[in-house]
């Protein structure tokens, strides 16, 4: 199977959720369950089916968190030597340059990506552009607005 490219706050986040999950959320929604079936007939008992569709969510979850942290492939870009390439993990300072306007984006895994936060997926049409790029070089990103060029001005090991 092919392995999952992912942070180490990434991997520890997911290791939060999955760990939530099962000493939090699942046995609040047993205990959801016993209570409803303490109320008598299953077939009109809303509540009953309600924790029901909620168990299924939650084992649901679980189970794709962990099969995504068995596939995890752990990358810690602070023991990685910094040459100035853009990689998996890093921190990049870009200078668009049509309007001179700068921004910093965090290559990340999939399901850590937030653009609010300034992290970007390693599948995303801008770090494709910027992977395996140096300080200093341009990179020619296509978006639905046409072609940006962005200049790299920074790579950080953060």
């Amino acid at each position: 199977m092919n392995r999952v490219p992912m942070t180490v706050e990434g991997e520890k986040s997911l290791r939060e959720e999955l760990a939530h999950l099962k000493s939090v959320e699942r046995p609040k929604v047993i205990g959801a369950i016993a209570e409803a079936r303490e109320h008598g007939d299953l077939k009109e008992n809303a509540e009953y089916h309600a924790a029901r569709e909620q168990q299924g969510f939650i084992e649901g979850r679980i189970r794709e968190l962990e099969h995504k942290l068995s596939l995890a492939q752990v990358v810690d870009v602070t023991a990685i030597d910094h040459t100035g390439k853009v990689i998996f993990g890093t921190t990049v300072e870009l200078i668009n340059l049509d309007t001179e306007a700068t921004v910093s984006y965090k290559i990340v895994g999939d399901d850590e990506a937030n653009i609010k936060a300034g992290k970007i997926s390693v599948n995303s049409p801008i770090a494709r552009a910027l992977i395996g790029k140096e300080e200093g070089e341009i990179a020619a990103v296509d978006t639905p607005g046409g072609l940006i060029e962005y200049e790299i001005s920074e790579v950080q090991h953060i």
